[in-house]
């Protein structure tokens, strides 16, 4: 297996820092772009570059010469009736779940580009985009201009760079914890899906791996659903 340099926005927590351990644990070197450390372990393979994505341009921060992997996994959970969601409010889901994504993107190209080992980009929609659902108007608007950017870049990236999506349901990190403050609402969530669990970020960060991995070297442009079952399967 080869040592791969992979760039994590977003990897101090959740999804983003199981992927970043799971990285570690198989040796690559890894740099993480986020607002603070959080939880990232000391590890002599680990690089951290303090960044706000969604107001700060990355041009300027000392990114890997060569890029084997990029994964942008800031997010946000806004679940509120249409009327009450403000204009601004769009604004902010949008910045933080695709313009930062962007910022990164366009930060990264020549160190993607200069990568020998079929690099790949992972970025995260949601399973709200497939399958409406009421009160998400503002994270599944945000998440579908993502779902299009992937494949539009997987277009344009073509052959050199693969661009793919991971659409998970709903699952179990900070950014969800009002979701999932107590045994009822978790077992109420588990309910919903098929499989009749929520989701951890351990199950993300596996397909994440595998997107960036040489296993998945023949697939680009794909939105890969991570949901318990939610988007196409009924019990």
């Amino acid at each position: 297996m080869h040592i791969k340099n992979i760039v994590v926005a977003g990897g101090s927590k959740g999804i983003g820092l199981s992927i970043v351990q799971q990285l570690l644990q198989e040796g690559n070197k890894v740099t993480v772009l986020s607002r603070n450390q959080n939880a990232l372990p000391f590890h002599p393979n680990l690089t951290f570059i303090p960044i706000d994505l969604t107001q700060e341009d990355p041009q300027a921060a000392a990114l890997p010469e060569v890029i084997d992997g990029l994964v942008y996994a800031p997010g946000s959970i806004t679940l509120k009736p249409f009327k009450s969601i403000s204009i601004d409010q769009y604004l902010e889901d949008f910045n933080i779940n695709c313009l930062g994504a962007i910022r990164l993107i366009k930060a990264a190209t020549v160190g993607l580009k200069a990568s020998t080992q079929k690099p790949g980009i992972v970025l995260f929609s949601t399973v709200a985009v497939g399958q409406g659902m009421p009160f998400h108007t503002s994270i599944a608007m945000a998440k579908g201009a993502v779902e299009g950017l992937i494949k539009s870049l997987a277009a344009e990236f073509a052959p050199s760079i693969r661009v793919n999506g991971i659409a998970p349901s709903l699952t179990d990190t900070d950014l969800a914890a009002k979701l999932l403050s107590t045994p009822e609402k978790i077992e109420a969530a588990a309910q919903r899906h098929p499989l009749k669990s929520v989701g951890s970020p351990e199950d993300i960060a596996q397909m994440a791996l595998f997107l960036l991995s040489e296993r998945a070297a023949w697939m680009t442009g794909q939105i890969i659903h991570v949901d318990g079952g939610m988007s196409s399967v009924r019990v």
